[in-house]
């Protein structure tokens, strides 16, 4: 964390608020594990949700079965699932935006 900004004048024989710098989020790295790994999760899902289109057509007789609740929790009525193509393309124009 950055150093606190100290000030030596004093005004009406006060001593004045030091505040602390407002700390800028690290900015996150990705190792080369770390991008063969969701690599690696991206293309195993993708063959999943190639294998339920092709179960959904009709195509393939065995493929993936898609698990559905027989009895929905109600806790979960309002769930939105996050789009995760939608979250990565949103940290990659963000890191372009902060390296121009």
């Amino acid at each position: 964390s950055p150093a606190q900004k100290l000030i030596f004048n004093r005004v009406n024989g006060k001593r004045p608020q030091v505040l602390p710098q407002q700390v800028s989020a690290p900015e996150e790295c990705y190792t080369l594990a770390h991008e063969e790994n969701v690599r690696f999760v991206y293309e195993a899902w993708q063959q999943v949700e190639q294998q339920l289109d092709g179960s959904r057509s009709g195509d393939s007789a065995r493929g993936p079965v898609q698990y559905v609740e027989k009895t929905p929790n109600p806790g979960l009525k309002n769930f939105v699932p996050i789009d995760l193509e939608e979250w990565w393309a949103q940290q990659f124009l963000a890191k372009i935006e902060n390296c121009s």
